[in-house]
């Protein structure tokens, strides 16, 4: 765990505590070398799982998707509109 002199705590107290909510890296406060606080992240909800293929039966994909609207874009492009 980081220890770090209070001035410099003041100094860069975003980034230290922003390096301690996401990387889950507390520090220590110091002055003159002697430890005063410790500061830790608070324990975070855990998110809900992503559900991969939630949707498998309920959404159909035709086989030739590439194909929808393939005339109209290329006589967009072609200037034939």
């Amino acid at each position: 765990m980081q220890t770090v002199n209070i001035h410099d705590a003041k100094t860069n107290l975003s980034k230290l505590v922003e390096r301690a909510a996401t990387r889950g890296e507390g520090f220590i406060i110091a002055r003159a070398g002697k430890p005063l606080v410790k500061v830790v992240p608070l324990e975070q909800a855990e998110r809900p799982k992503r559900r991969i293929g939630f949707m498998k039966d309920r959404v159909k994909v035709p086989d030739d998707w590439k194909e929808i609207g393939r005339a109209e874009i290329e006589a967009l492009f072609e200037g034939e509109a």
